[in-house]
């Protein structure tokens, strides 16, 4: 009988532990990330969606540089090759090739953008402005998702910190620190184009 209780009140012990410890804490930010970045994801992949119907509408412009279709095609087919799982977000290498491949897709359609100013009469086309309606919608969509889940990295990096955090996570749990999605420099600068 004497056992029974003693079980039952290192059962109740443990909960107590674990949950004054951080323990669930830490369990529920490091979902808030995956979540934040998920949705990140999603508007990526939107952006990504939208690529090939831009470059098919300005292909029917005559006489529209090649090199800077090629480029935006060749941006979007690196940036969707390049995968990062939620266990990756961790891995600063894995982070930085993300960001960057991500960064070239950013500048190459803000070269297309700039480009097709030299051509008004892709400019009147009601398709096109739709898709640039889209796409810039979409690269607010990301700035918002990507501020998210800065917020949310922050959140957790600073919960497996902290103590007594700290301590559970170093027996416990072995949770690493979650990189920030930083702006690629390349994008900070204004597209150069020669008219």
């Amino acid at each position: 009988m004497k056992s029974g209780f003693f079980k039952i009140l290192s059962v109740f012990f443990l909960a107590f532990m674990f949950s004054g410890c951080g323990y669930n804490a830490m369990q529920k930010n490091e979902e808030g990330v995956n979540k934040a970045w998920g949705d990140l994801e999603s508007q990526l992949q939107r952006r990504a969606d939208l690529v090939p119907n831009l470059v098919s509408t300005v292909k029917g412009a005559a006489d529209f540089e090649q090199e800077t279709l090629t480029n935006v095609i060749e941006a979007r087919s690196k940036a969707s090759s390049v995968q990062l799982t939620p266990e990756m977000l961790s891995d600063p290498a894995a982070m930085a090739k993300f960001q960057s491949a991500q960064g070239e897709l950013s500048s190459m359609l803000s070269r297309l953008m700039v480009v097709v100013e030299r051509y008004p009469e892709l400019k009147a086309n009601q398709n096109f402005r739709d898709l640039q309606n889209q796409l810039e919608g979409t690269e607010n969509r990301i700035s918002v998702a990507r501020q998210r889940y800065n917020a949310s990295v922050e959140t957790f990096n600073y919960s497996i910190r902290m103590f007594p955090n700290s301590l559970t996570n170093g027996i416990v749990l072995h949770l690493k620190p979650k990189e920030y999605f930083k702006g690629d420099a390349s994008v900070q600068q204004v597209p150069q184009v020669e008219f």
